[in-house]
Order: structure tokens, then sequence, then C-alpha cells
């Protein structure tokens, strides 16, 4: 698998994609929560084409994943414990991560990750970093088996949950 860089062309593929994953990934409501429209929704999906920061791997000719890979890190991740002290510029912010329900429990979000930090090191970053809703628990299993150490829990409002813990996870690279 390859990441490739989305273009406007691959919008309306992106959020039928999305729309896919959210209707049809078993527990989406227990771990993540997104609602279309609320989050993710076409705005930050066109916002992270036109930063060229959004990114899809495909298997079979299928969109396996995507993901949206920030070259900096905002304000929020601020008041982490991190295991190294970075300028915003330093780090890679995976978002939106989702995996193709088919095509769950096959090693496609660890690829996808370790494609992620090859990116990282491609732009010369110091660390990967995420947040993931405190409730999302294969999410986090997913992450510390890669290596991502969790940093601390910070809460903050999504328009699709309110008020929630989310854990911080940092790969050094």
């Amino acid at each position: 698998m390859e990441l490739i860089k989305a273009k406007e062309a691959d919008f309306e593929r992106l959020v039928s994609f999305y729309n896919y994953v959210i209707r049809n990934t078993e527990n989406m409501q227990l771990y993540t929560r997104w609602i279309y429209g609320k989050y993710p929704d076409d705005d930050i999906i066109m916002d992270y084409i036109g930063q060229g920061v959004m990114y899809y791997c495909e298997k079979n000719g299928e969109i396996a994943s995507a993901l949206a890979v920030t070259p900096y890190q905002t304000e929020d991740y601020h008041n982490t414990g991190w295991a190294v002290s970075l300028a915003d510029e330093e780090t890679a912010v995976v978002h939106i991560l989702c995996v193709n329900p088919e095509m769950q429990r096959q090693g496609i979000g660890a690829e996808t990750m370790s494609l992620v930090k090859k990116l990282a090191r491609d732009m010369n970053k110091k660390a990967v970093r995420l947040d993931a809703l405190s409730c999302n628990k294969p999410a986090h299993k997913l992450y510390e088996s890669l290596g991502f150490i969790n940093r601390g829990t910070e809460r903050w409002y999504a328009e699709n949950v309110g008020w929630m813990e989310f854990f911080l996870f940092e790969f050094v690279l």
C-alpha cells in the first residue's frame, strides 16, 4: 500500500467513504461517535484536501483507509506532557483516520500508520502525534501496539460528542 495524496477530484469519493465507514463500522457510536455533518464534515475534508494533507490508501481498487496528516500541531497540543518539547512545525499530527469496515482486522490501520511514520520522517518531523476519544479502546490498542505512548488526557469540546476526554499519543521519530 501507499499513501495517496487526495486531490479535489477525490472529494466525493472520500465523502462517500467516510459515510460508508460511519454507517458500517461495528460499535462506531461507542468508540468514535462520528456523525457525518458534525464530525467529520464536508468542510473538514475539503479543507484538508486544500491544504494538501488529506491521504488515502487503496487495496484492490477500493479505499482501504483515509486520514489527514498535518505538518504541524495546533495550540490544543501545547499543554500535554510530551516526551520531547517541539515547535509546532516539528510535528506531524494524524486526524480523522478510518479503515474500511470490510478490511478491518487485516493490518490496514497498522500499515497506514507505518506509512504515516515514513511520511513524517520524509518531512523531517521529529514526532507523530494524535488524539483519540478516551472511550476508543480499539484505537488505543492499535497506537500502543505501534509504539505510540499515551502522554496524557485533555478535555475538549467536539461538535459530535460535546465535552469529552481525549487521550494524546506520541511516537518520537
